[in-house]
C-alpha cells in the first residue's frame, strides 16, 4: 500500500506502540482492529506524502531554475580535462592495485568474480580493497597539484574503454602498473 518496505514496517511499529497503550478488555476481535489500524495508518501517512508533496510544488521556483541553467555555460567545461584531473586523483591517491580494483569495479561495473579472475586475487581480498580505495579517496588531504602525471596511454585508453568498453590494451596498462610498482 505504501510502496516501500521501511514506511510499512514503520506503520506496522507505530501501530503496535499504540496497540501496547489501548486497553486490550474493550476490544471484541483483535485481528479486524489491528487490520484497520494499519489500514487508517497507511492512508493517514500518504495523505502526509500528498501534501507535503503539494506544499513543495506550490513553492518550487521553476524560473530561478531555468534562470540558474541559462547562467551555467555548459561550453565552459572540459570534459577531457576534468576526467584527466580525476583520474590524476586516482593515480596520486591509491596504489595501483586499489586504483584498477576501483576503476573497474566503480566506473566499469566489474564484478568482484571478474577482478579476482584478472588480478588473481580472492574475491574477499578485491573487497576490501575497493573499500580501501574509497576510504583513501574520501579523506580529506592538502590539495593536489593541478598538473596531470598519468601513465603513458592511460587517459586515451580510459576514453576508450568508456566509450568503447573495457578493451585488453587498458586492461594491460592497469596490469603493467601493477608489475612495476611490485
Amino acid at each position: 500500500m505504501l510502496g516501500t518496505w521501511a514506511d510499512a514496517e514503520d506503520i506496522v511499529q507505530d501501530t503496535y506502540l499504540k496497540w501496547l497503550t489501548v486497553d486490550q478488555s474493550k476490544i471484541k476481535n483483535t485481528k479486524a482492529y489491528l487490520v484497520k489500524a494499519v489500514t487508517n495508518n497507511c492512508i493517514n501517512h500518504l495523505n502526509s506524502l500528498k501534501t507535503k508533496k503539494e506544499e513543495y510544488l506550490e513553492n518550487f521556483n521553476l524560473s530561478g531554475m531555468i534562470d540558474m541553467h541559462i547562467d551555467l555555460d555548459l561550453n565552459k567545461i572540459d570534459l577531457g580535462r576534468e576526467i584527466a584531473a580525476a583520474l590524476n586523483v586516482l593515480h596520486k591517491k591509491l596504489e595501483p592495485l586499489e586504483k584498477a580494483v576501483f576503476i573497474l569495479r566503480e566506473v566499469f561495473d566489474f564484478e568482484y568474480e571478474e577482478i579476482h579472475v584478472l588480478f588473481d586475487k580472492k574475491k574477499d581480498n578485491c573487497r576490501q580493497i575497493f573499500c580501501r580505495a574509497k576510504e583513501k579517496l574520501s579523506r580529506k588531504t592538502t590539495a593536489l597539484k593541478p598538473e596531470i602525471n598519468l601513465p603513458t596511454n592511460f587517459l586515451s585508453n580510459f576514453k576508450d574503454a568508456c566509450a568503447l568498453g573495457v578493451s585488453a590494451d587498458f586492461l594491460n596498462i592497469l596490469k603493467k602498473e601493477l608489475n612495476m610498482s611490485s
